[in-house]
């Protein structure tokens, strides 16, 4: 009865210490570093639950990272505070972030990391993190995400109100540009790019379902058909056996986005492609 009596009042501090946690790094797994950072919240919020999306976003790479928060953070409960490290400036001069959208919340450099969440959302408040009070005692220059990002987390498991953090920012300041969009060119094709790679060797693109829905409606139903640095691809399937074994193919994967393959291999082996290869949408 007192679990049914703490989700029925989500003012009360119990409810703010069952909000799960997320971490998204490029920290990888073979250091200590997403351990640590899993310590600092323990010890500073003993109940809150930790969720890892991710630790193999490419070192530095904050097109990679923003693309698979943006995939991955609609699927956990309203509430859930999601912490995203891929830092390249740390230390320096960039803003660290406590973003409310969506009913969830971010802990993120300013750096376009969360671009591609806030594309289409409105945010409700963003606050730039400078309050010593909520870091590690010792702040160093080169790992934030132990020192700053991880205790901010805890404490807003803990119910903690972001204007707390420090000073209200303005949307329209936030870093952006830094995620390439994919645009319509002046002879009705759809352009974008290759902007990571899956473990299967499936190419993820910066182009998305709605645009190609646009693309079909521009063109009337008229076939279209996908180019990967110039060269053939095909057109749209449904799904990987529509072709034979070892073909490639284009389809409209998991994320929402068009992504290259080949069915039973690796497009990045077979196809000689990777991250920034050019992508075409056109008619047959």
């Amino acid at each position: 009865m007192r679990l049914i009596a703490i989700w029925a009042f989500p003012s009360s501090r119990n409810f703010f210490e069952m909000r799960l946690i997320t971490l998204l790094t490029d920290f990888g797994v073979q250091d200590e570093y997403v351990g640590v950072m899993k310590g600092v919240i323990a010890g500073i919020n003993q109940d809150a639950r930790i969720v890892d999306i991710s630790h193999h976003i490419l070192p530095r790479d904050i097109v990679h990272g923003a693309f698979i928060l943006a995939a991955a953070y609609p699927y956990f409960p309203c509430g859930t505070i999601h912490v995203a490290v891929v830092d390249p400036g740390v230390g320096g001069m960039r803003r660290i972030l406590a973003v409310e959208t969506g009913g969830h919340l971010f802990v993120a450099p300013d750096n376009g990391l969360l671009e591609r969440v806030l594309a289409h959302q409105s945010v409700t408040t963003a606050v730039s993190v400078v309050d010593p009070r909520f870091f590690l005692k010792h702040v160093s220059p080169t790992f934030h995400g132990r020192d700053i990002f991880a205790p901010v987390a805890a404490h807003l498991a803990a119910g903690l109100p972001l204007s707390e953090l420090g000073p209200a920012v303005d949307r329209q300041t936030l870093v952006s540009g830094v995620v390439p969009r994919c645009r319509f060119s002046p002879d009705g094709c759809v352009e974008g790019m290759v902007v990571a790679v899956d473990r299967f060797g499936n190419l993820m693109t910066n182009i998305d379902a709605a645009t190609i829905d646009g693309l079909n409606r521009r063109l009337a139903g008229k076939t279209v058909v996908v180019e990967l640095a110039g060269k053939p691809i095909g057109g749209i399937v449904a799904f990987y056996d529509r072709v034979a074994e070892h073909a490639p193919l284009a389809l409209i994967g998991s994320r929402g986005l068009l992504e290259i393959s080949v069915n039973g291999g690796s497009a990045r082996r077979i196809l000689n492609a990777g991250r920034s290869d050019g992508v075409r949408v056109r008619p047959a």
